[in-house]
This record gives structure tokens, sequence and C-alpha cells, in this order.
């Protein structure tokens, strides 16, 4: 099997990002993006899913948190569309249900090519520290775009910090298993032949 990496530089007027990732790594972050709540999203986000990522943000956090989340998203999607190459092997299909205390996070992936965002939910509180809630969702359908992935997404509970973490941990679970490999399968998993076109 090839290496599942990419290494991903985005640089615009509101952000300028720095990405490495490992599809088939051991869960090591390093990651500084000047949200403290993000960063850990995205610590969990490898640990949960065994994927090596290093990430850099310098963006302009003087507005609000808008443009820093949403570039990483951007560029996190764009780097598994990239290490996912032709998709050749892969699983494909997943869902996981996570739980941290009273909430509850479902995620339903399909590794397809065909970019699709699906979300029912919403959360408790407006902010957990400098994040704002709602971005979890909006990381999600920006990652879910330029990664090529349908996701369908559902969250409850009664404490943000809970509901945007589960989800977090629910969508890595999920495409760890997603991207895993089917010594199986040759070629793409797929009647088309193929999950790029």
């Amino acid at each position: 099997m090839s290496e599942r990496t990419a290494t991903v530089r985005r640089e615009t007027a509101e952000t300028t990002i720095d990405l490495d990732l490992s599809i088939d790594g051991t869960g090591e972050a390093d990651v500084e993006t000047g949200i403290g709540f993000f960063d850990h999203m995205l610590t969990a986000f490898a640990s949960h899913g065994l994927f090596d990522l290093e990430v850099r943000c310098d963006g302009d956090l003087e507005i609000d948190d808008h443009h820093t989340i949403e570039d990483v998203a951007i560029v996190l999607g764009s780097a598994f569309d990239e290490a996912l190459g032709d998709r050749s092997g892969i699983v494909r299909y997943a869902d996981r249900r996570v739980p941290l205390d009273e909430a509850v996070a479902s995620v339903v992936v399909d590794v397809s090519g065909r970019p699709r965002f699906y979300f029912d939910g919403r959360f408790s509180q407006a902010h957990v520290g400098e994040f704002t809630s709602d971005m979890a969702r909006h990381f999600a359908e920006s990652f879910a775009l330029n990664a090529g992935l349908t996701l369908h997404l559902e969250v409850t509970g009664e404490n943000a910090h809970h509901e945007i973490e589960a989800l977090f941990k629910a969508l890595t679970r999920a495409l760890d298993d997603a991207t895993r490999m089917d010594e199986r399968r040759e070629g793409a998993p797929s009647t088309k032949g193929t999950l790029s076109e």
C-alpha cells in the first residue's frame, strides 16, 4: 500500500495554513490555530481517528473565529481528498454513534467523491470558550465538501462542549472506518469502477 499522506498550504488575506496529514498514522497531533477549544477538537480528531495531523494556522482572530475554523476545514478536507487518491480498496461506507455524558452524536459517511452535507441538531450554548458553537456544523460541512464526502450528522445534548466533542469524535471514528483498506477488494468500491469522476 502506498503512503496515504498529504501536505497542503493555503494562504489568503484572512488565513495562512500549513497542514500535514497521514491517514495511516498513530494519532499524533501537533495543532496551533489560536483557538484553544478548536485545537482540542483537532487533537481529538487525530487521536480517535488514528490520523497523524500537524496544523499551523495564522488567522484573523481579531475579527472572529469564522475564517480560521472554515479555512482549516477546507485545507483538512483537501488533504484527505489528496491522500485518498483514487480511493481504490477502501471500505467506503461507515457510521458511528458516540456519547459524551448526556450528549450523543451520530455520523454516517460515504467516501463517495460526491460531496453532500446534512445536519440535524442544535448546540445548547452559543460558545465554548472562543469557539462559536455553530462553527462545528460549518467545519463539518466545509470539510465534507472539500474531501468529497457525503456526510449526515445528528447531535443531541444539553452542553455544547459535550455535543461538539461527541460530534468530532463520531466524525473521526466514522472516517477511520470508511478509509480503511479492504484486503478483499481491488479497485474502487463502486459498480462504476471509479469514485473520482
